[in-house]
């Protein structure tokens, strides 16, 4: 009886969170007698939602091809093999070293101009994917790194191959490791989809940006935006908070 009751006080908790941070929003703009204009957006709303949804699948798309990468990085950065060991670290070392929206404007308008992604959408999950996954694997190794070598000699001496040793001895352990922090950088990729507006990709941004063009109404426009990455964001935090209460053990 004890799961649900918890559940529903972080239910509650979420829920006065927010309901202080209005106060606080209906206070602050009393002061500032600003003069709400819902109308001029409220005829837009379709272009809001079809620019959330795409912001949604966008995401998704990008939250998969960056944990198959970050994962794939993890693991050429342990390999035996020098030249691609080092090669993930130069990548990972430049993605990160380097803004986002400069990597945006040189990939798209020079690299997949050359090779003919014309596509925006592919092109946007190609650019978040390759700029989250050098994050993701310096989070995967290290939660890798964390398990004691110990055990891994364990495995090795009854007789577990390496891909057994990473499924049922690295990874499980590692995991509970990387998932506050993998949380985190979930959230910014879906957050950093909104550079892509820059390149014309019609995603949530771009479409608050065009709503205040056409009705000059800033606030009006900009906060469903940020309540939209709200939802976007929150259900990921939820979820990973799940999955590490699930794969919780004493050591």
């Amino acid at each position: 009886m004890s799961k649900p009751v918890s559940r529903i006080w972080v239910v509650l908790r979420y829920l006065l969170a927010f309901a202080l941070f209005g106060v606080v929003l209906q206070f602050t703009f009393r002061k500032l007698a600003y003069h709400w204009e819902w109308g001029g957006v409220w005829e837009y709303r379709q272009q809001f939602i079809n620019g959330w949804f795409f912001t949604l699948g966008l995401s998704a798309c990008a939250l998969m091809g960056s944990v198959l990468l970050g994962t794939g990085l993890a693991l050429a950065r342990r390999g035996g093999w020098a030249v691609i060991s080092e090669t993930a670290r130069i990548y990972v070392e430049l993605i990160r070293g380097t803004p986002l929206l400069v990597q945006i404007l040189i990939l798209f308008y020079g690299v997949f101009d050359q090779v003919g992604i014309t596509n925006r959408f592919v092109a946007g999950v190609l650019i978040l994917s390759g700029f989250a996954g050098a994050y993701l694997s310096e989070i995967i190794r290290a939660g890798i790194e964390g398990v004691g070598a110990s055990q891994i000699e364990s495995a090795r001496a009854i007789g577990l191959s390496t891909v057994q040793t990473y499924r049922y001895v690295i990874f499980p352990q590692a995991l509970r490791a990387i998932l506050p922090p993998m949380a985190g950088q979930f959230a910014s990729l879906v957050k950093d989809s909104s550079l892509l507006s820059i390149i014309g990709i019609g995603e949530f941004t771009r479409a608050a940006q065009d709503v205040n063009s056409f009705t000059l109404g800033t606030l009006e426009s900009y906060l469903p935006l940020a309540l939209g990455y709200l939802i976007l964001t929150l259900p990921i935090s939820l979820w990973t908070q799940a999955l590490e209460n699930k794969h919780r053990f004493d050591t």
